[in-house]
């Protein structure tokens, strides 16, 4: 029997995050050594990088930095809570969003394609993914540019690191009409930020769908323009973050909210680990 103990199979999941069953195996084939041990893990992952290819990455983390008036927004995903969670994991965004500040990134493809200590930022994750035994992919990144940028992260567990991650770039106002801004996209997940910013072929379907509700509801003929017009302008309400009652008041609009604070809000971004 391979001469390690239970603290051994603890210390090297946390050092590598792989998982159980590989670990064990690992040590087991290196007689307990965990040097060689963590080396068996990065060829077998390595060797197991394109088996991965079509997994699902639907947990992670989100993370963000505000330089100045500039925010970058990264999301890093991987397969499970357990990794997400992870000191290894954590780090490696950690990176990840410094090279992404470093490289004024604006999507994941040029963060990706970036060099990270004389390797592209690709390369770098297919490492982490040999290593840990997961799938790790950058999903999303966004960069914001204001006279003012705020940055928001939420846990949903107390466990987990940040899944919902906001910037807001504000003109004008101070910044804590900002950052409850950014609180509110948080929890109200606006898509736009004008209902201008809304695709035409949506707003058409979204007219069509309440003219075909509204007649199977049986309304009368004279009152369906009407009818369809408060059905869409409900679409917008429910969609356009400048339209959406404001969280902390819900009689007042955010622009509302916005105007009397002596701000405009001018973009913002919003990710949610997996969605």
């Amino acid at each position: 029997m391979a001469n390690y103990t239970a603290a051994d199979i603890k210390a090297l999941r946390e050092q590598t995050g792989a998982g159980m069953l590989d670990v064990k195996k690992a040590l087991d084939e290196a007689d307990g050594d965990q040097a060689k041990a963590t080396e068996i893990l990065r060829v077998k992952g390595l060797k197991g990088v394109t088996k991965r290819e079509g997994r699902s990455a639907s947990n992670g983390l989100v993370a963000a930095q505000v330089d100045g008036n500039v925010g970058t927004l990264v999301e890093v995903n991987c397969e499970t809570d357990f990794v997400a969670k992870g000191e290894k994991f954590v780090a490696l965004a950690d990176r990840v969003l410094a090279q992404a500040v470093a490289v004024e990134a604006a999507d994941a493809e040029a963060l990706l394609n970036s060099e990270l200590d004389g390797k592209t930022v690709k390369e770098v994750l297919d490492e982490a993914n040999a290593t840990i035994g997961e799938k790790i992919e950058v999903r999303r990144v966004a960069r914001l540019e204001g006279d003012k940028v705020v940055s928001y992260l939420h846990k949903t567990s107390p466990d987990l690191p940040a899944q919902i991650g906001v910037l807001v770039a504000v003109d004008g106002g101070d910044e804590q009409t900002a950052r409850d801004i950014a609180m509110h996209v948080a929890a109200f997940s606006p898509t736009v930020l004008t209902r201008e910013d809304v695709d035409a072929a949506t707003v058409e379907n979204e007219r069509r769908v309440a003219e075909a509700t509204a007649k199977e509801e049986g309304k009368p003929e004279a009152a369906l323009p009407k009818i369809i017009e408060g059905r869409v302008n409900g679409y917008f309400k429910e969609n356009v973050l400048l339209e959406q009652p404001f969280a902390k008041d819900p009689k007042k609009t955010v622009k509302k909210v916005a105007d009397e604070a002596g701000t405009s809000v001018s973009g913002f971004a919003r990710f949610k680990v997996g969605v």
